[in-house]
């Protein structure tokens, strides 16, 4: 089965745990449908380069997926119906990369840096 990368973005007002529990909601949309979700992430709330929709920071999150294209046609048709997603963006890819994405990596690095100056 093809293999895609999906990031989408939530509503700021939304609470971490439901903002996590899109997620979830997603992912089974996605296995009913008949594929899976290899490793999911979220990334917290971050701050936007423009307004969507009257919102300066948005809820990131980030699934890879291992699914056929119908399966993602509907999981992206009902997270652009969803009120609390403002934005989808799904990119195919030839094979996932192994470990965690480039936004954790950075979260992990500056945590470094941290202890550092102590």
């Amino acid at each position: 089965m093809p293999l895609y990368e999906h990031v989408f973005i939530s509503r700021q007002d939304l609470s971490n745990a439901q903002a996590e529990s899109l997620v979830e909601h997603f992912s089974t949309v996605l296995s009913d449908n008949g594929g899976s979700v290899v490793e999911s992430e979220y990334w917290g709330v971050k701050t936007m380069a423009y307004k969507i929709n009257k919102n300066r920071k948005g809820h990131y999150a980030f699934l890879k997926t291992d699914a056929p294209s119908a399966a993602v046609q509907e999981m992206e048709r009902l997270m652009r119906l969803h009120d609390d997603v403002m934005r989808v963006l799904t990119i195919k890819v030839d094979e996932h990369a192994e470990g965690p994405s480039v936004q954790m990596q950075k979260r992990d690095e500056r945590d470094n840096r941290r202890e550092r100056r102590n």
